[in-house]
């Protein structure tokens, strides 16, 4: 049987089908989609599907991420319609929905490559937009070639711990550490526009940073966020990507382990959730064409904070995404002197 589900009447006037109606249906039941939104094939056309992609054969440390695609499903649950850090109601804004699993060949990495890639542009042929939830770092490279065959070189906005522009691990040169550096030689970034955010940790050497360097990549490190503030960065993002095709990659161990202890190669001094969340909200009004988060272990995530917290980023990329880049920047999720919900704010 389908639960009761929450119904709306879009801005262009379509019947937008949304979660289910948590006050008919407890959040424990029902199937798991993401936010207990309907499926693609339960909905005429789905203008932003978030889709899992559970590959992890291009991991260098610990394994796991190819569960956490349903791991964040099922950490949505409690997700509710209305954003109030965004003063939003992105399911009724525009259709959304959940595009279920695509499968790579989990004992080869390049077929694996190449079916994400396939799958991806089938996908977004007829102007659906996704939200990626692995997985490994890995499949940003095909969803790169994907958005790059529709838009061409595309701005990119990576957080994450790590670079990801690393050359060959074990001699192989497809793995969860080299995305980026592949994306640069494949002309699928545009050099002018991207940026590695909340990066920290050791390195091997400083040739890495100059590799990074002349890839064109620009650098706000966690401490930098810490020091300067969300706004100052947020300002900053805004600059480098302009009004550019934006694609967002979003590795969830750009949080401290703290907030996001299930993941498979986490490091110290990272970003808080909140200050994370109060960036992506701050990208309101630039034209995110795609996005990513991957790298959720579920199996080192006590307490479901890690999925909690990519649930939570997921949900203000699609906010963000669903307001569209005519969103006037700013708002309510940054700059203001109300409260979130509405409510004069002392002085």
């Amino acid at each position: 049987m389908d639960p009761e589900r929450v119904t709306h009447t879009g801005p262009d006037g379509r019947h937008l089908l949304g979660p289910v109606n948590a006050a008919k249906t407890p959040r424990w039941a029902g199937v798991g989609t993401f936010a207990r939104l309907p499926r693609t094939d339960q909905v005429e056309h789905t203008d932003i599907a978030v889709l899992g992609i559970p590959f992890d054969a291009g991991v260098s440390y610990r394994s796991g991420a190819s569960f956490g695609p349903n791991h964040v499903r099922e950490s949505s649950r409690l997700l509710r319609p209305f954003n109030p850090a965004q003063s939003a109601s992105p399911f009724a804004a525009c259709q959304v929905a959940d595009a279920g699993d695509l499968i790579g060949n989990p004992f080869d990495i390049a077929e694996a490559i190449e079916s994400i890639a396939a799958g991806a542009a089938e996908l977004m042929d007829g102007g659906t937009k996704m939200v990626s939830v692995g997985g490994d770092h890995t499949i940003a490279l095909p969803l790169l070639r994907a958005h790059h065959a529709l838009h061409g070189p595309v701005a990119l906005l990576h957080f994450d711990a790590h670079l990801d522009t690393w050359d060959t691990y074990f001699g192989a040169e497809y793995t969860h550490g080299t995305p980026f550096r592949r994306a640069h030689e494949e002309g699928l970034i545009d050099p002018e526009s991207i940026m590695h955010v909340g990066t920290r940790g050791p390195l091997y050497g400083t040739q890495d940073l100059d590799d990074d360097a002349r890839f064109g990549f620009g650098i706000v490190s966690s401490a930098d966020v810490m020091r300067r503030g969300v706004d100052a960065v947020v300002s900053l993002l805004r600059d480098k990507v302009g009004n550019r095709p934006l694609y967002v990659s979003l590795d969830i161990d750009v949080l401290d382990p703290a907030h996001a202890p299930g993941t498979g190669t986490p490091e110290a001094g990272g970003m808080t959730s909140r200050e994370v969340l109060e960036i992506l909200r701050g990208l309101r009004g630039l034209n995110i064409v795609g996005c990513d988060v991957v790298e959720v272990s579920p199996a080192y995530d006590h307490a479901e904070l890690t999925g909690i917290a990519a649930a939570h980023v997921v949900y203000e990329l699609i906010t963000v995404m669903a307001l569209g880049p005519q969103a006037e920047p700013g708002g309510p999720a940054y700059g203001i002197s109300r409260n979130l919900y509405g409510s004069a704010a002392e002085d």
